[in-house]
């Protein structure tokens, strides 16, 4: 199938903050080009990058180890659960309500589909704004996605759940049902409403919940 790519994924850089209080990614050389050279003939170079980070850095996926001790890890996820799905979009503007709740999926199938909510709160990314007030699903959404079928919920905000409160039902409900999160998503604005399909994949970790991922869309050219 042809198609055209869609990047729905933030850069990660040294210094970024994803989740305040959580510490930072510190991207560095392990070798740098310079320091390579005495290891090979004049005029190759290569280098070696360092990475310390959390996992829930940059658009992360989660899968049910996240939230459960005895929950499927990254590797323990089948490809087909996050690779090409079909997928749809609801659009609920930040500026109309924070709450996204089950009358905003009325009459959308989301059966086997990704579901991508659409907030454009990812205009506040990496400002102060984007960590508070945000917007969320309700526990009552998640109950409705559940039921209804859907394989993955992804949103273009700081959390799925309301952070405001110490409690992470969405969290617990979708990942409880083996349906995948991902968050800190971008670009949903450039997407059609349905017609294409969704990828947000992860390495292959054994006991890790959660990792960035490079999301993209792809566009169905007929």
């Amino acid at each position: 199938m042809s198609g055209i790519f869609i990047d729905l994924s933030h850069v990660i850089e040294n210094g970024l903050v994803t989740y305040k209080g959580l510490p930072a990614p510190i991207i560095c050389d392990y070798l740098s080009r310079e320091d390579s050279k005495k290891f090979y003939e004049e005029g190759t170079a290569f280098q070696i990058g360092k990475i310390e980070m959390v996992s829930n850095t940059g658009t992360y996926i989660d899968c049910p180890f996240h939230r459960y001790a005895h929950g499927k890890d990254l590797s323990e996820i089948s490809i087909e659960s996050f690779t090409d799905l079909d997928a749809v979009v609801i659009r609920v503007p930040y500026t109309e309500t924070l709450a996204v709740t089950p009358g905003h999926f009325k009459n959308i199938n989301v059966k086997n589909k990704a579901v991508l909510v659409n907030t454009s709160w990812d205009i506040n990314w990496n400002t102060e704004r984007y960590y508070e007030n945000h917007p969320f699903l309700t526990e009552a959404a998640a109950e409705y996605l559940k039921k209804g079928g859907a394989k993955l919920v992804g949103i273009d905000s700081h959390n799925i759940d309301d952070t405001r409160a110490r409690t992470r039902p969405v969290h617990t409900i979708l990942l409880g049902a083996e349906i995948l999160i991902v968050e800190h998503l971008c670009n949903l604005s450039a997407l059609p409403t349905d017609g294409f399909v969704f990828s947000a994949i992860p390495p292959k970790f054994k006991g890790v919940g959660t990792f960035p991922v490079r999301a993209m869309a792809k566009l169905k050219i007929t």
